[in-house]
């Protein structure tokens, strides 16, 4: 088994689980009862644990308590404390059966407890009325992280996503990409087509444009407005100009007529790129305002087009 791929063929239409224990027997007997159901993933000492949870962010952990170097308490702390990994539910594997250290898991954020040895009926309701619980609130939070005009990402999420990914591409020493885009002479259509219509083209653009980057951790989101953005993580500039490029090249096979438009008979967007190697020097926030300044200068050079820089300071 290796300590990264899943053991049951992979599929990634199932929920992922990280199995923390330094002691193979308990995670062979674990993926015996699991791995008919969920992609199990698995780590034999803490640090490949932690590193795995970030990487990978699993759907729950288990995790043992007695665990060499670093006990499971110490890990959950420690990915409790880390905002990438927070979020994703523990349970602890132990063969400790005192109140007291229940109390102690469950006070530093675990879910619930798996005792040894281990009971496959047990352990199958345990994990999977706790995924239920994490869809449910997925789904509630979703609804938080979604445009209700559009369906794709709003402010709030890209925001969110790019504090993570800001500081999963420093760990990791790779570029991080943003996109700015803007309808062109947008309010000249509201003006002459609509509100309604103005909506409806919004709506189409959004959807054409979530459609282009596919990679894992691309995101697009209506920025605000008439104003979208695309998150590209581990993208240099020139691979994201590309995608720009595309983004462009969507909307303008949308064919929206745009008859009030200076620019071109049908509706077009303008795009600023920037693309910076995250670093402790610099803050998110740069990107943004690097992305911005591109994007008003796609602008100022006549608009439908992209126009690119390095992030930070500006």
């Amino acid at each position: 088994m290796s300590d990264d791929m899943p053991q049951n063929g992979g599929r990634e239409d199932r929920p992922r689980i990280l199995i923390v224990d330094d002691i193979p027997a308990n995670i062979k007997s674990l993926n015996g009862i699991l791995a008919d159901d969920y992609n199990i993933i698995f780590a034999t000492d803490w640090r490949k644990g932690l590193e795995l949870a970030r990487r990978l962010l699993p759907d729950i952990i288990l995790l043992d308590i007695m665990m060499p170097d670093m006990d499971g308490f110490e890990i959950c702390r420690r990915l409790k404390s880390d905002e990438d990994t927070r979020d994703v539910p523990v349970i602890f594997i132990t063969s400790l059966d005192s109140e007291a250290d229940e109390e102690k898991g469950l006070a530093i954020g675990g879910a619930d407890y798996i005792a040894k040895p281990f009971r496959p009926a047990i352990v199958k309701l345990r994990v999977r009325n706790l995924l239920q619980l994490k869809l449910q609130r997925d789904r509630l939070e979703a609804l938080t992280m979604t445009d209700g005009m559009t369906e794709i990402a709003n402010r709030r999420r890209f925001d969110q996503h790019l504090d993570q990914e800001w500081r999963r591409c420093e760990r990791m020493h790779v570029p991080l990409s943003a996109i700015m885009m803007d309808i062109d002479r947008f309010k000249e259509f509201n003006d002459n087509y609509g509100h309604s219509a103005g909506d409806d083209c919004i709506r189409r653009i959004a959807r054409a444009l979530a459609g282009i980057p596919t990679r894992p951790g691309d995101l697009v989101a209506r920025y605000g407005g008439e104003e979208f953005a695309c998150l590209l993580p581990g993208t240099d500039l020139e691979g994201a100009q590309a995608i720009a490029s595309r983004l462009l090249a969507a909307v303008e096979g949308l064919d929206i007529p745009h008859a009030w438009s200076n620019v071109t008979p049908k509706v077009s967007i303008s795009a600023g790129v920037a693309s910076i190697v995250p670093s402790r020097d610099d803050q998110p926030e740069s990107l943004m305002k690097q992305a911005d300044a591109m994007l008003y200068e796609a602008k100022n050079r006549g608009r439908n087009r992209v126009a690119a820089g390095a992030g930070g300071k500006i």
